[in-house]
């Protein structure tokens, strides 16, 4: 599922700046944006933001009274993020934001050994802003990317041509849900979600990780990315949800996996947190 690296009523900038900052705290908050009073000092300190935060408020809206649940709703989000800016859909406003957050995602997993002869699962791997630069590294066919919106995966077999990455065989999926029932067990040695549980409410995380274990092979882990915050867990329009670290460390035991806070990603100055899941011995 491809998600924005933020959402209205959030600046990503600002808490990415934050995070450098302050690295001792890394990319922790401890304000509830969806409060009343947080809304107005916001809307106080960045009035040019209002109205473009009232559309997107009216827009969302909408597309919320048409859609059952929240991944059909997402997609819907999608799909109007995507008509204007495939960048900007998945959370880069330009293009060097865009090269420079996914180069980011891949070398981190470098550092932490990611091998060309690795089988990778992507979800939410939205335009191959980093999916390319796995595809390009791993053997061929050994990624697999999927994501809840066919606008973006079509953006995907763009950047796939674009980057002259097709005798690497990736293989681009549409998925209805979390459930991953289509593939194999045991396949996958990574499987990565960047700003995907960020936009996700803990229905969807929890059904994530009822079946995360299964397709994980034998030592192999799942790193994602959240919103990470130290006091209330809350959401903003139903587009960025905010958890402490022990909410999901709690729910992957609950599914016989083991969740750890990776500090390392902290010092990057990256506005989400991450967390590395494996299977409990």
């Amino acid at each position: 599922m491809t998600i924005s690296e933020s959402g209205p009523g959030t600046d990503s900038a600002s808490r990415a700046r934050e995070a450098r900052q302050a690295p001792s705290v890394g990319a922790v908050t401890t304000t509830n944006r969806s409060n009343l009073s947080f809304k107005i000092a916001y809307a106080v300190r960045h009035p040019g933001r209002v109205l473009p935060y009232a559309r997107r408020r009216g827009r969302d809206a909408w597309l919320s009274f048409r859609t059952s649940d929240h991944l059909s709703y997402y997609r819907a989000v999608m799909r109007s993020d995507t008509a204007r800016s495939h960048e900007a859909a998945v959370g880069s406003k330009t293009r060097e934001s865009w090269l420079k957050i996914g180069q980011l995602q891949f070398d981190y997993l470098l550092r932490h050994g990611l091998k060309p002869g690795a089988r990778m699962l992507e979800i939410g791997c939205g335009n191959l802003r980093a999916g390319r630069l796995f595809i390009g590294y791993l053997d061929a066919g050994n990624y697999y990317g999927v994501d809840i919106s066919p606008e973006i995966l079509l953006a995907a077999q763009d950047t796939v041509t674009e980057f002259g990455l097709q005798e690497k065989l990736p293989h681009l999926a549409l998925v209805r849900d979390m459930k991953l029932a289509f593939l194999p067990a045991g396949q996958f040695d990574v499987v990565h979600a960047h700003s995907v549980f960020s936009h996700c409410p803990a229905s969807v995380i929890d059904e994530c990780m009822d079946h995360i274990g299964r397709i994980m092979a034998p030592g192999g882990f799942f790193d994602f990315t959240f919103d990470r915050t130290s006091g209330q867990e809350h959401q903003v329009l139903r587009e960025d949800f905010y958890y402490r670290t022990e909410t999901l460390v709690a729910m992957a035991a609950r599914h016989g996996l083991t969740a750890r806070f990776m500090d390392d990603w902290e010092k990057l100055g990256h506005p989400q947190s991450k967390m590395r899941v494996t299977h409990s011995h």
